[in-house]
């Protein structure tokens, strides 16, 4: 059985973003979206329209791969470093109100939860998710280069 870990992540990531904007009604971007840096490291706000969606399914899979996490890890893995001109550059966390609102809408859709003071996790509803599209998406690559079949380990 292919896993999330079998398939690249941006390839993954990709996919799953495209789900979620077509299919849960849950994760909707908010309306300050279109106005808001990620982090104080960034200069400018993201470029790309359906950002959000990508930022959840990223989400999504990080806490698939070292969940249970908390925000403020989480913060630290989003965020960079920071231009300070003249000075050395420092690391500095991405800002908690974007994962924190996208974290909610995962938990209102029901791909994660939250455990008590250890973090979140993925649901049995969220990693079927990933796993279906991970499958789906590791079909594709061996159609595309077939000898990646060797590679991909198949389960039942």
């Amino acid at each position: 059985m292919t896993t999330v870990y079998n398939v690249p992540a941006s390839k993954l990531i990709e996919k799953l973003a495209q789900h979620l904007k077509e299919n849960v009604d849950e994760i909707k971007p908010p309306s300050w979206s279109i106005f808001v840096k990620t982090g104080a490291h960034v200069q400018k706000p993201p470029q790309n329209p359906d950002w959000w969606y990508i930022r959840c399914a990223s989400l999504l899979r990080k806490i698939y791969v070292h969940g249970p996490i908390g925000l403020e890890r989480l913060r630290a893995e989003y965020g960079g470093r920071k231009d300070f001109g003249v000075r050395p550059e420092h690391a500095v966390k991405a800002g908690g109100a974007i994962i924190r609102k996208a974290l909610q809408q995962l938990e209102t859709a029901g791909l994660i939860e939250k455990l008590p003071a250890r973090g979140r996790k993925v649901t049995a509803e969220g990693r079927k998710l990933l796993q279906e599209i991970a499958e789906g998406l590791s079909r594709e690559l061996v159609k595309e280069i077939p000898e990646l079949e060797k590679y991909i380990i198949k389960g039942d």
